[in-house]
């Protein structure tokens, strides 16, 4: 005969089991998430809001290296609901002591418990400042790929702290976001052109075709650019290559500071470049490559001394449903390179839009 303690004891049991099980189909899905997500800034946004779903915090934040060859650990725009003090500098050296700390503990800290691992007088203040409730390492290979902060967290009357299970739950999320801004950061920077450090060829076509298959479907307009370093070639044979470098990547920057965060820039080849702007048509299109073209320009490009003068022709391509119904990459930035041709047999620096004539016309003069 089964006595109610007895019964008690079994659900109880049955009910530490089943969230188990929950627990584990929950970090499945998590784990599909974040090893499907290869653009760096989407992982991390999608690491942040795991956490702060899973855990019931109020904010989080996660300190990345932003290079291959990076010394430090940055926060930057990695965060979300915690508050900064814009007197500290979040940047965590390699060779911080606390970097030393995460690296040889497979644990969580509160921020006490890190406080005491650390030798006295270290600067903690770009943690400190941010008030955590919980430090957390990402490791990859008992390297160091990450450290996640968790804000202030939402308790429960009978809570006081993480318990023992949470903070496995945690290390086990650690573990798989650590695989995966790994796996991202390979891709990231296999796909990067080293010197300007925007994307490369490749990478831009298959972006591009993947939002032309979504304009395809929502009918929204999408636009393509492409530049050319007008006389590129002067740079090189007058100043050396050094120089040429130098023009490289201060085009790359100022084409960089003129489009969205959402848009995506690309070194096309050699003196080339190209952007793709989502859902944007003909007049911003036009708008923003005129506004690069105008920037270059007036821009004082200045190497040891000598002032060289830069400008940059421009050919701009768009897909419409109605107007221009093309179905490939492929054919869109050929649109757009036939009005950088026509922008550089007219004189140079200067914008051109790839309508149906110039497209028919440069086509048979080719």
């Amino acid at each position: 005969m089964t006595s109610a303690n007895d019964g008690d004891a079994y659900e109880a049991v049955v009910a530490q089991y089943e969230k188990k099980i929950y627990d584990l189909q929950q970090l499945l899905e998590i784990s599909r998430s974040l090893c499907s997500t290869i653009e760096f800034s989407t992982l991390i946004e999608s690491i942040l809001y795991t956490c702060m779903g899973q855990f019931r915090v109020l904010g989080a934040g996660l300190f990345v290296l932003e290079a291959l060859d990076a010394d430090e650990f940055a926060l930057g725009s990695n965060y979300n609901g915690i508050d900064l003090d814009y007197q500290v500098q979040y940047r965590i050296p390699v060779n911080h002591p606390v970097v030393s700390v995460l690296s040889s503990s497979n644990k969580v800290f509160t921020l006490d418990e890190l406080l005491s691992e650390v030798p006295q007088g270290t600067d903690m203040r770009m943690i400190e400042s941010l008030k955590p409730s919980l430090i957390v390492p990402l490791l990859q290979k008992n390297l160091l790929d990450g450290i996640l902060v968790f804000g202030e967290r939402i308790t429960l009357d009978d809570e006081s702290g993480y318990s023992s299970y949470e903070k496995e739950q945690i290390l086990s999320i650690a573990s798989l976001g650590a695989i995966a801004i790994n796996n991202a950061a390979l891709l990231e920077r296999s796909s990067t052109d080293m010197m300007t450090h925007l994307k490369l060829k490749y990478f831009f076509y298959n972006v591009l075709a993947d939002k032309l298959d979504s304009s395809l479907a929502q009918g929204n307009p999408l636009s393509v650019i492409m530049f050319d370093i007008d006389f590129f070639k002067r740079f090189n044979d007058t100043y050396g290559h050094a120089c040429g470098d130098y023009v490289l990547i201060t085009v790359a920057k100022i084409i960089k500071s003129c489009i969205r965060e959402q848009d995506l820039a690309a070194r096309y080849g050699g003196e080339e470049f190209t952007v793709l702007l989502n859902n944007t048509d003909r007049e911003d299109a036009m708008t923003v490559a005129d506004r690069i073209r105008s920037k270059v320009e007036q821009f004082d490009f200045c190497y040891e001394n000598q002032h060289v003068k830069v400008t940059i022709s421009i050919g701009v391509a768009v897909f419409n449903s109605e107007s221009n119904p093309i179905s490939s990459p492929k054919e869109i930035v050929d649109q757009a390179d036939k009005a950088l041709y026509v922008s550089k047999r007219n004189g140079r620096n200067r914008v051109t839009f790839a309508d149906q004539k110039i497209v028919a016309e440069v086509a048979l003069e080719k």
